[in-house]
């Protein structure tokens, strides 16, 4: 698309000036002389000019009246307004609108170049993001969550659903690695705030306090370092979605506050007196059953049942593995393109041990197994011998009384442990009675992936994943 600039002037000889210089700066210059004629080239022609450089006061009309009228019709571009006798209040009215900058004639071109110079890079900026986001549109669809099987079928119609109905608030749950990111993303850019951000947050990711921080922002001076004024991330979701991933991993106050947000539509920066007001949908996960932590006083029941006026469970790929057929040829596609490999062929061999697999790890971990055996193939055949598979971890037989005993972990309260080295011992039993496969690991301790994933890089333990 070519940088074209829109010059609305009733003056001939100053239009003729400019269209000579701004020529000469690269642009492609379209002429209007009155409203009339602008709008006909705007909304007739559906011209997209980067830039429009507008007399205020034209012999049909304020300039200002009709940026007004078209802001409701998708035309991109920043406005600069010129005008030989400009006041207060069309300044003020410019700027709410969305005009870039108001400037009173006469005009030295030097300041003008640098005005338009900045309202052109800041609506190639913009531009960006609008392409951006139509190619997110057209990516994540309903579609994009792939596979035959009837559960496939059933989340793709109830995300066409949902998709279309404004709700405030939803709930994704299942294991960990069953797409709930993926679900998020298709709510997001199939709904109707497609056009406002999506801001994703992994709440077992960031510690306590500075989650709070990044959440609900903070200004000069509320902590030790707070230096200046932070927008958190759910100021960032204006208008838009903000993915809460794990939020069974939030602290009671975290949840608190939360639910006041939620609720209120209205938040306070740490540090901060004055309530923000925040237009967002809200989209979390959790991988637990939160039902259970709220029986357990570990979650908040009213944010529950807040989060949950929708509620869409993914099913595990064990559950669904007749999508084994539709899932591993995109993935082989995908790296294919992302390595330059031209990996074609899958053995019957390789086939049988993908169908035989449990995948506890779910849709990652097939991902992850295709990644690695793409990536080491030297010819066209799918690589077998990376493909690694290890299997789950053992169920427990709680029938035998050995079982029984071999689900509990004794710890001597003699002080000869720290809290450290406690917390250490259970993890590194977990992961051992896991086969050291923090998923599962993780499964038996009733936690996150990312929080056990965390202790073991912290205590220096051995994983597989």
């Amino acid at each position: 698309m070519s940088d074209t600039l829109l010059l609305i002037e009733d003056e001939p000889l100053l239009r003729a000036e400019l269209v000579r210089h701004f020529q000469r700066e690269g642009f492609e210059v379209i002429t209007a002389a009155t409203l009339t004629e602008a709008k006909h080239v705007l909304l007739h022609d559906q011209l997209q000019p980067l830039v429009v450089i507008s007399d205020m006061s034209l012999p049909d009309g304020n300039a200002l009246d009709l940026l007004e009228a078209i802001r409701s019709e998708a035309i991109g571009g920043e406005w600069l307004f010129l005008t030989g006798y400009g006041g207060v209040a069309d300044s003020v009215r410019a700027l709410r609108l969305g005009a870039y900058d108001f400037l009173e004639k006469p005009c030295e071109l030097d300041r003008l170049n640098l005005v338009v110079a900045g309202a052109a890079r800041s609506a190639r900026a913009q531009r960006q993001l609008r392409e951006r986001a139509a190619a997110e549109n057209r990516r994540f669809t309903p579609a994009a969550f792939v596979g035959r099987s009837q559960a496939a079928r059933s989340v793709r119609e109830l995300l066409t659903k949902l998709a279309q109905a404004p709700f405030s608030t939803l709930l994704l749950t299942g294991e960990t690695g069953t797409g709930k990111g993926l679900a998020a993303r298709i709510l997001h850019y199939s709904g109707a705030r497609r056009e406002g951000p999506l801001v994703e947050v992994n709440c077992a990711a960031l510690p306590h306090d500075l989650l709070e921080s990044e959440l609900f922002g903070h200004e000069p001076g509320a902590f030790t370092g707070a230096r200046g004024r932070r927008r958190g991330l759910m100021e960032q979701a204006q208008s838009g979605t903000i993915f809460l991933d794990e939020i069974g991993e939030l602290s009671p106050d975290l949840q608190a506050k939360l639910l006041t947000v939620i609720e209120d539509r209205r938040l306070r920066r740490l540090g901060g007196t004055s309530q923000i007001e925040v237009d967002v949908q809200v989209v979390a996960a959790s991988n637990q059953s939160l039902s259970e932590r709220v029986q357990a006083g570990a979650f908040r029941s009213d944010l529950f049942h807040r989060i949950t006026v929708f509620t869409l469970e993914l099913p595990t790929l064990r559950e669904r593995k007749e999508d084994l057929d539709d899932l591993v040829p995109l993935f082989v596609a995908e790296y294919n393109a992302k390595a330059g490999r031209s990996v074609r062929i899958i053995p019957s061999p390789v086939w049988e041990s993908l169908r035989a697999h449990d995948w506890p790890g779910n849709v990652r971990e097939l991902r992850n197994v295709v990644e690695r055996c793409v990536l080491l193939s030297e010819t066209q055949t799918f690589a077998a011998q990376w493909l690694q598979l290890r299997p789950s971890a053992p169920l427990a037989q709680p029938e035998t009384a050995h079982a029984e005993v071999d689900q509990h972990l004794r710890l001597p309260l003699d002080g000869s442990l720290s809290l450290e080295d406690m917390e250490r011992k259970i993890v590194s039993e977990a992961l051992e009675r896991a086969h050291y496969n923090v998923t599962a690991a993780a499964r038996l301790l009733g936690t996150s992936r990312e929080t056990l994933r965390y202790r073991v890089n912290k205590y220096g333990l051995k994983s597989v994943d």
